[in-house]
């Protein structure tokens, strides 16, 4: 159930409570059943900043034990404050009040003793079993989305991020860090700006499906320890497929000494699921063939010659609404940041059914 923000806020303290208490869309159950409603709710932002804002409500009826679940919705709903920490607890006087990332859409379930929230879900769950009770409000402002910008690669078109996102921590991108040259090349970057690093991420504009995904880059052998160069498919409505996400990875994360270059059938903590090795020098061609219950990645040089190869047989996601995305970040977990920009240059992307 959602509702809409009832009238405009006025200048008092207390006109600006009663707005906020007047615009929460609260469920629960009829009569004396807890209930849970918003009264202090963040501005609505696109997500993933590193900032954390105040957020609170009351709480009718709680009994002892029970807890609030908070939400923010940035494309799906993301639990709040931290995967680690989410939890908030009520005080005595049916109050609570925690932080929260920004979001569009921001969610306080209340929930019994033992209820575990997913890290996200594409809906928020209904009343019922160990969901006592929901609210949902939106983000307070008027929030613009930047104008679309959609570039074209490899004879497909693909829109550039330019929302925050918290891949490998708290990211934020930038449409300029992305572009395509005379030659039909693509280029990433990895800069600051503003005195922010900025990272840069394209997604294909439509889903693929099974088949053969193929990406060429130039020379990755020496990148930044801090930076992460990812060609991947991900599905933002597939949390119960661990969104879709199939990963050639590029990276140090943050150790010099690491190997650099990772295949990936999430979640990544499943040792089996990953398979690791070190890149030469020069021209590389990763690919992988994503089949019914089968992801084979390989590696090639420029001589066409195996650098590497692993098959997946187990956890392989079923087909959906994933799209392929290509992106360069900075990983947040680094010791260090960059010791200065980062650019890498894609050739060309290949599909084949």
């Amino acid at each position: 159930m959602r509702c809409r923000t009832l009238g405009r806020v006025g200048r008092a303290t207390f006109a600006v409570a009663l707005s906020v208490m007047a615009g929460a869309c609260t469920t629960g159950g009829n009569g004396g059943a807890p209930s849970i409603a918003l009264t202090e709710v963040p501005e609505a932002a696109a997500g993933g900043e590193p900032r954390l804002a105040p957020i609170g409500g009351r709480v009718n009826g709680a009994r002892p034990n029970q807890r609030v679940v908070l939400f923010a919705r940035s494309g799906i709903w993301w639990v709040q404050p931290f995967v680690a920490k989410p939890f908030t607890e009520i005080g005595a006087d049916g109050t609570w009040r925690t932080t929260t990332h920004l979001g569009l859409e921001y969610a306080a379930l209340l929930v019994e003793p033992g209820y575990q929230p997913p890290p996200t879900t594409d809906a928020l769950p209904a009343v019922g079993g160990m969901v006592v009770a929901v609210a949902t409000h939106k983000g307070r402002g008027s929030y613009a989305p930047p104008p679309e910008r959609v570039i074209t690669f490899s004879g497909y078109d693909w829109e550039v991020r330019q929302t925050p996102s918290d891949r490998d921590g708290a990211n934020e991108y930038d449409g300029r860090n992305a572009w395509v040259d005379e030659k039909g090349m693509l280029h990433l970057l990895l800069t600051q700006r503003d005195g922010r690093w900025t990272s840069a991420e394209i997604k294909l504009r439509r889903s693929l499906g099974y088949g053969t995904y193929t990406f060429v880059v130039r020379d990755t052998s020496r990148l930044d320890p801090a930076a992460a160069l990812g060609f991947m498919t991900w599905d933002d409505l597939g949390a119960d497929q661990n969104h879709r996400e199939l990963d050639v990875e590029v990276s140090r994360w943050g150790n010099p000494d690491n190997k650099d270059v990772q295949y990936v059938v999430q979640p990544y903590y499943v040792a089996a699921n990953v398979y690791r090795f070190r890149q030469p020098p020069g021209r590389l061609t990763h690919s992988f063939r994503w089949e019914p219950q089968r992801a084979a990645f390989q590696t090639l040089n420029a001589a066409g010659h195996i650098i590497a190869r692993r098959e997946f047989t187990s956890g392989v996601p079923v087909s959906g609404t994933e799209t392929a995305r290509i992106n360069l970040l900075y990983f947040r977990g680094s010791p260090a940041p960059p010791s200065g920009n980062v650019e890498v240059v894609v050739e060309k992307f290949v599909y084949l059914p």
